[in-house]
């Protein structure tokens, strides 16, 4: 395919991050054995970061933007896949290492390539992306770990975020209680309807300052960092567990031992970029099955038009953004 196509290219200019729409064709992009036609896109934080400049996330330049994306199989010499496929790819380094999915066409390693589940379809892949599938290797890790439902309510720290909302639909539908944490009081309907029990406004916890305090919840999602991160520690019960996912609240840990030799107490660092194929194709089963979520209309708050993605990113830096954002792309 020579003709060239519309992407939303990210380049270094001057020591300063300039991103914009331009013309490609299939050479300008990074290499590999499918090409896919996207069809939908979305918007993580780290997506905003990237575009704006205001975190170092490109490990190279320029790059088309986009962390995730899913499609049509265009072409591909690799004999696992064939033109019409449907296809999705999150993390893998697209817009770090790779051009990403911020364009109407992408070249991908074949290792990358997700078959799409039964039951979902490009639209729905991508409103879940790299925040589903983050939420879900959270709990397949955590459960594989040996946290069930009757070891306690399990806490959603950064609950009206992507990877938050997504977490407190799955975790609910799987029969845990669930209880959200959030700055925004009024998201409080709008966590409750994905199945929170409960909703605990972040100005109104007591971190407390002892190496233990009062034990509270079965295990937790957390994807604020720093100080919660710490609470956490803290208040989590014996042999729970903690998916670590976020930094948004500083990267610093201050803790003791304690926690972790006189509870059990597990945290598990969650890489959802990194994670390897067949972890993927389990996660993504698990995702299309048992924790299918059941409120997707819900945490698709919003899709937007290629045209209007340039304007999408202030709002995910200014801590604004509920649910999810998807990108139609094709």
């Amino acid at each position: 395919m020579s003709r060239s196509f519309k992407a939303f290219r990210i380049h270094e200019i001057d020591k300063q991050i300039v991103a914009r729409f331009e013309q490609l064709t299939l050479d300008d992009l990074s290499s590999g054995e499918v090409v896919v036609r996207v069809m939908y896109s979305d918007i993580n934080y780290k997506d905003a970061l990237a575009a704006t400049g205001a975190g170092k996330i490109l490990r190279k330049y320029p790059l088309v933007g986009g962390i995730d994306l899913a499609g049509v199989v265009e072409t591909s010499t690799d004999a696992r896949y064939q033109p019409g496929d449907h296809v999705l790819v999150t993390g893998c380094g697209l817009s770090e290492v790779h051009d990403g999915g911020y364009a109407e066409y992408a070249r991908l390693r074949g290792d990358w390539v997700i078959p799409m589940p039964p039951g979902l379809d490009a639209f729905k892949a991508m409103t879940l992306g790299t925040a589903g599938f983050t939420a879900a290797l959270a709990i397949h890790r955590m459960e594989h770990n040996g946290q069930t439902p009757v070891r306690g309510p399990i806490v959603v720290t950064g609950a009206t975020g992507g990877v938050g909302s997504v977490a407190i639909d799955m975790l609910a539908g799987r029969g845990y209680e669930v209880i959200a944490v959030t700055g925004k009081v009024e998201s409080t309907d709008y966590l409750k309807s994905l199945g929170a029990a409960q909703v605990l406004l972040r100005a109104d916890i007591d971190y407390g300052k002892r190496p233990l305090e009062a034990a509270r919840f079965g295990g937790a999602i957390d994807n604020v960092g720093g100080e919660t991160l710490t609470w956490l520690t803290r208040t989590v019960d014996n042999w729970g567990n903690i998916a670590s996912i976020g930094l948004a609240g500083g990267a610093e840990l201050k803790t003791t031992v304690m926690p972790f030799i006189l509870r059990g107490v597990n945290i598990l660092g969650i890489n959802s970029s990194a994670t390897l194929r067949d972890l993927r194709l389990v996660v993504w089963n698990r995702i299309a099955t048992d924790l299918k979520p059941r409120h997707l209309a819900a945490i698709a708050t919003r899709t937007i038009g290629f045209d209007e993605l340039p304007g999408a990113f202030a709002a995910y830096l200014q801590g604004t953004v509920t649910g999810r954002t998807v990108v139609k792309i094709g």
